[in-house]
């Protein structure tokens, strides 16, 4: 697997030690990646805030749309209360349904006791018709248990696989893509990471390090000179992570960030394009609580945070990781041919080549 670095692209920032998502501490990521016959090139996504163990433990969260042409469930609750649980899915448009049941399935035989009360999971989506049959019923719940169960901390794959497995991006093979970044903090050291599913963007917009590299590679663009569809259509899920303490509003604040790393990499932001984005905290174990109350017994909750005035370097740092994770899921890619014989090139990576 390729990755931006790996060829020299001169990219801002100091990674973590795989520079992906799962370099912030318990996160962890999963994947089902189906790819069979002519026609089926989808998966499922799974990211684990604070891993399988402590999936229940709530997480300091926010979300911003950019552009609401796409889906993300639960939002409703994470705007009321701020408190994210459960695994966070990523799928094909017309799977939503049958992961939203598979996480409540994987709940259901891992933690019965929380399945008891209530399951709002949040999955979200990009539409991969143009290499996928995505109307037929490929993806069920098994494959978002499954996708789950799969989830690991360490290096994590890109390009082509889980939910990123029929995506395009710029006209090239798009898909999946992670990276991270570590801010200092007086004496402290934290990490913010990014994983993008990404689908959006029209050729000519693509821009490489601040390079406008997208007319200088227009040609073999099979998507813009034979589909109905305009061009930059798609969409793009971004979800961001860090162990830095935050407030719940602060995480939307990442959240609202995320659209200045995907302009880096060119888009102007399609209106066919459904741009919604996520951002957790892992610090504060033991807040946000929103259970049922036990006893009658008058309780406080109290949380520990980064002074507002003191974020702009972990700003900096969701840009940055956002940007690299976009060019990740490019760099790691392969041409693909899939429904009705439709194709996508790859990026041609020999033009960064040392």
């Amino acid at each position: 697997m390729t990755r931006a670095r790996d060829l020299g692209v001169p990219l801002p920032g100091r990674t973590g030690e795989h520079n992906a998502l799962t370099d912030v501490p318990g996160v962890e990521i999963g994947f089902t990646t189906l790819v069979e016959g002519e026609s089926v090139r989808t998966g499922v996504t799974a990211v684990l805030p604070r891993g399988r163990e402590d999936f229940a433990v709530p997480c300091a969260a926010g979300t911003y749309a950019l552009n609401g042409n796409g889906e993300m469930t639960g939002t409703a609750w994470l705007a009321e209360t701020g408190s994210l649980t459960l695994p966070v899915l990523i799928t094909s448009t017309h799977a939503v349904g049958a992961c939203h049941r598979g996480t409540i399935d994987w709940v259901v035989r891992e933690r019965p006791d929380v399945a008891a009360e209530w399951l709002l999971p949040v999955v979200a989506e990009t539409w991969d018709g143009y290499l996928n049959d995505s109307t037929a019923p490929t993806i069920h719940s098994g494959h978002a248990i499954a996708a789950i169960d799969a989830a690991r901390t360490g290096p994590v794959d890109e390009g082509s696989v889980g939910g990123g497995t029929g995506m395009t991006c710029y006209g090239f093979k798009g898909g999946t893509g992670t990276a991270s970044r570590v801010v200092s903090y007086g004496d402290d050291e934290y990490t913010v990471g990014a994983l993008v599913q990404a689908n959006f963007g029209s050729r000519r917009e693509l821009t490489v390090a601040g390079e406008h590299v997208g007319a200088e590679l227009g040609a073999d663009n099979p998507m813009e000179e034979a589909w109905t569809a305009p061009a930059g259509a798609g969409s793009v899920i971004v979800i961001v992570g860090t162990d830095a303490p935050l407030l719940p509003g602060q995480c939307t604040s990442l959240a609202r960030r995320v659209p200045l790393g995907l302009a880096r990499t060119g888009t102007a932001g399609s209106h066919f394009s459904g741009d919604l984005f996520l951002a957790f905290s892992t610090a504060n174990p033991g807040a946000l609580t929103s259970r049922f109350p036990r006893t009658d017994e008058a309780e406080y909750e109290s949380m520990r945070f980064i002074p507002w005035g003191r974020l702009d370097p972990f700003f900096e740092a969701v840009v940055q990781a956002t940007e690299e994770a976009v060019l990740n899921a490019l760099f790691a890619n392969e041409e693909m041919t899939g429904h009705r014989g439709h194709r996508v090139p790859a990026l041609p990576t020999s033009r960064w080549r040392v």
